[in-house]
């Protein structure tokens, strides 16, 4: 008998603590506790089938995983975690989770609740809550694809969460890009380059690159209209005008000349064909050839070898050349001489000394005009009966 007394007098120390038993009362003086009946595990009971582990659910979601998109199931999940905490055991695990989860619910509903009128600068763009600025930007798009630049409207609204994406200016329209029509690329900007003779690379859309990349051998930009006080400050500009006006003068020798069309000397500018038309017109690759230096020595090397056929090689060129009627003294004369003044009517070559010494009228042009009055005088006599 007192051997019995002592082992239910250890059991009741050393209880289990996961049998969840009412507390018993206490027997009278001599009574031994009856220990309590464990009950058994019935089916489906997830506290009962705590021994063999089935209660886990092991394909249950994690904590922090929210299906619910929008605020009405949303509001249907907070409501059936609600259930759900009422019916689990209190303190047990997953009542725990479950009220982690209600949580978690709560927060996310906070999120995407509209904002009401007393909050009238906030804005809801896919889940995002933006906080209106004062400063707002011109547009919120891709001007070249119209996709929504996240950045711009981070600098219109700014957002709770942070928005990781950016926008792009391109420096040659001034528009702003998306990472995905914008990569970075970096061109030479024409409107730099003419007003400030500034070639620094800068970054250009896609678009941008490749019209730039086409146009940048195109003789568009005509500089005397443009900005006409870029003469004044680049000294390299004047050197290069010089030489494609001498050029032009000296095309007139070369179409007449048999020797010349035979060596095909015009196709040294095969390259750069309107210097052989014109001396106005200006493509962004001779611009940035002459800032860096390339175009002024590459066109001295073809003027000289123009000249040295002209005036050494070819005896045909050499008798198309002029004497100075003014003195008759010299050498013979070419237009494109450096110390020669070119009569603006009839094209006769003098030296500069003695076309601005004699500044009367150009003796070539005078004898031109009286063989013009004589002929219309014999004309007229020999019409009289």
């Amino acid at each position: 008998m007192a051997s019995d007394e002592r082992l239910a007098r250890f059991r009741q120390a050393h209880l289990n603590p996961f049998n969840k038993t009412p507390e018993q009362p206490e027997r009278p003086n001599g009574e031994s506790p009856v220990p309590a009946q464990q009950p058994d595990p019935t089916p489906g009971d997830p506290e009962g089938a705590l021994d063999l582990g089935l209660a886990e659910d092991h394909f249950s979601r994690p904590v922090g995983l929210i299906l619910a998109s929008d605020v009405p199931q949303l509001r249907r999940a907070i409501e059936e975690c609600k259930r759900v905490i009422l019916a689990l055991p209190e303190h047990s695990e997953r009542q725990k989770d479950a009220v982690v989860r209600l949580i978690h619910l709560r927060l996310k509903l906070q999120e995407l609740k509209d904002p009401g009128e007393d909050e009238p600068n906030i804005r809801v763009v896919l889940e995002h809550r933006f906080y209106k600025e004062k400063s707002k930007s011109v547009k919120q798009m891709c001007d070249k694809c119209s996709t929504i630049i996240w950045g711009l409207i981070q600098t219109w609204y700014t957002c709770t969460g942070g928005v990781p994406s950016e926008a792009r200016q391109c420096d040659y329209t001034g528009l702003y890009y998306c990472s995905s029509c914008h990569w970075n690329d970096l061109a030479v900007v024409p409107a730099r380059a003419i007003h400030n003779w500034d070639f620094e690379p800068r970054k250009v859309s896609r678009c941008s690159m490749r019209y730039l990349a086409l146009m940048v051998s195109r003789p568009v930009l005509k500089l005397r209209e443009i900005n006409p006080l870029l003469f004044n400050y680049v000294e390299e500009l004047v050197e290069i005008r010089k030489l494609r006006q001498d050029i032009l003068l000296m095309k007139p020798y070369f179409i007449t000349c048999k020797e010349a069309m035979e060596a095909r000397l015009l196709l040294q500018l095969q390259d750069r064909q309107h210097f052989v038309e014109n001396d106005e017109m200006y493509s962004l690759q001779d611009l940035i050839d002459i800032e860096a230096g390339r175009l002024g020595c590459s066109l001295t090397e073809i003027h000289t070898l123009f000249a040295k056929h002209i005036k050494l090689d070819c005896e045909r060129c050499q008798a198309k050349g002029f004497v100075c009627e003014l003195c008759r003294e010299g050498d013979v004369l070419f237009p494109f001489d450096s110390h020669t003044s070119v009569c603006a009517d009839c094209s006769a070559v003098f030296h500069r000394d003695c076309y601005y010494d004699n500044s009367t009228t150009c003796p070539r042009c005078a004898r031109l005009s009286l063989r013009k009055q004589s002929l219309f005088q014999d004309s007229v006599t020999e019409g009289e009966p």
